[in-house]
Order: structure tokens, then sequence, then C-alpha cells
């Protein structure tokens, strides 16, 4: 299963105006392992993600998935192994409806008629949104866009999942359905995120980045107990590690004050 592997090594990005957002990026993510990227606005995380299925060209350095390194003839298969799910829902929905974007990555994939038909229903389904197939995109709330958008990318079937941000937009229902889909995905995932509670829940290890550069790779729990290099970063710890402001325990419910979290 080496093609599920994906592996920086070196990785530097300069934008054409000159400002360096990846500073000799290198890490080793196994398959099925489920990896957290985080780190504070402009830390340079979806730069990173961008660069693993060729969004971006590194200024040096090298994106290798499994065996293969990330080139430009070496792309069209890269992009069938790793999906990408954008920030944006808008970057990636352009088509009449929600069908036909759900549907043009497997028909470029070469599949069609009952194939593309069952690839594309069991894509929705997934993520709650069988209802909107005939819907246009531009018509769709930012949550309803985000489902539709991470629906584009579980139809391509691809064995490493990338997302920036996957949560961001949804309400509290769709958020603990992205949860329990990420979950039973068994193959690799990387994702950016502020939503650190998620994180600690998905995630076995965690990378910070900050400034550019890679301060921090290992189990998430041991990195988000690490109260100096969290604020080195300018992060926090998950809702669920913070103590309550009333009775300053973390994670535990206390009888007295009844408007303290429970986990």
């Amino acid at each position: 299963m080496s093609h599920h592997t994906v592996e920086a090594k070196n990785l530097q990005h300069v934008y054409p105006d000159g400002t360096i957002a990846l500073k000799d990026v290198s890490f080793r993510i196994m398959h099925g392992e489920s990896v957290a990227i985080i780190g504070a606005n402009g830390a340079g995380k979806s730069t990173l993600l961008q660069h693993l299925n060729g969004c971006l060209e590194a200024t040096t350095g090298q994106i290798r998935i499994g065996d293969t390194p990330l080139s430009r003839s070496t792309l069209p298969d890269i992009r069938r192994t790793v999906g990408m799910v954008f920030q944006n829902p808008d970057d990636q929905l352009f088509m009449p409806t929600v069908f036909e974007d759900v549907a043009f990555g497997p028909l470029n994939l070469g599949l069609s008629g009952s194939d593309v038909d069952r690839r594309v229903a069991e894509a929705l389904a997934q993520v709650g949104a069988g209802h909107l197939s005939t819907k246009p995109p531009y018509h769709l709330s930012g949550g309803e866009k985000k489902r539709v958008a991470i629906a584009t990318v579980l139809a391509m079937s691809p064995d490493i999942l990338v997302m920036d941000e996957p949560t961001s937009g949804l309400d509290p229902h769709a958020r603990r359905q992205l949860i329990a889909l990420l979950r039973e995905f068994q193959h690799t995932k990387i994702f950016t995120s502020h939503d650190l509670d998620m994180v600690l829940e998905l995630c076995q290890r965690t990378i910070i980045l900050h400034d550019g550069m890679v301060v921090a790779d290992g189990a998430t729990e041991e990195i988000f107990l690490d109260d100096a290099l969290l604020k080195e970063c300018r992060l926090e710890k998950p809702f669920s590690m913070q103590g309550c402001p009333v009775c300053n325990k973390a994670g535990q419910h206390h009888e007295k004050h009844g408007n303290c979290l429970s986990y």
C-alpha cells in the first residue's frame, strides 16, 4: 500500500511577490494515518495542501505520493490518488447542477451510464446531500456547498483524502456527520483545521506549521498539552481540554455549576 503514502522533502514555496510561504518543510505520512496540519492564519497550511496534488508547484523540494515523484508528467495519476477538498467550495463547483458537478470526476475517469449514477448517488448520500442532486450549486447555502464539494471528491474514490478546513461553514449537525464520515474513511487522511476538537477526535498525529516551517510533529494529545508550544504558535487547546472558567476543571461537569461543559 505504499502508493497511499505522502512525503514532502525540503519543500519551499515562494510566491511571485517574494513572500516565502513554506521553508524547508519535510514529513512522511504513512498509509492509513489521519494527520492534522494546524497553525495560525498565515502559517502556510493551505499553501502546503495545494502542493499535495499539484495545484501549486514547489519552488524547491519535492512531493512524493508513494514511490512516484509529483511532476507534470505524473500529475494525472497523482490526482486520481489524491482527492483535494478546497476551503472555498466555490473553487470546486462550476457545473449547472449538483449532479453534474459530482459526476464530473467519474466521467473524467472514463466511467459512464449506471456506474456514474451510482458513484454520484453514493457520494451525495455519504454527505447527506442526496436531495440536492438537481439544484444549481449557486442556490445552495454555504454548508450545502461544502457538503457537495466533499461529494465531488468522494465520487472519485481517492486513496488519499486532503481537506482544507473541512468543517468551516457547517452547522453542528453537518459537522457531526462529516466527523463520522471521516472516521469511516479507511485510507490516508490529511487536513487543516481550526476545529481543534475535531483534530483531537480524529487524528493521532498533528503537524504544526509556524511561519512556513514545521515546528512540531507528533502525537496529537501530547502537542495539545504543550502550553509553551501552543502559545508560541498562536494556538489554544481544544475546548474539551480547556478548564471551565467557573470551576477551573478541564473536561469535567461540576455539580455546583451546571453551565460547565461536559465532554
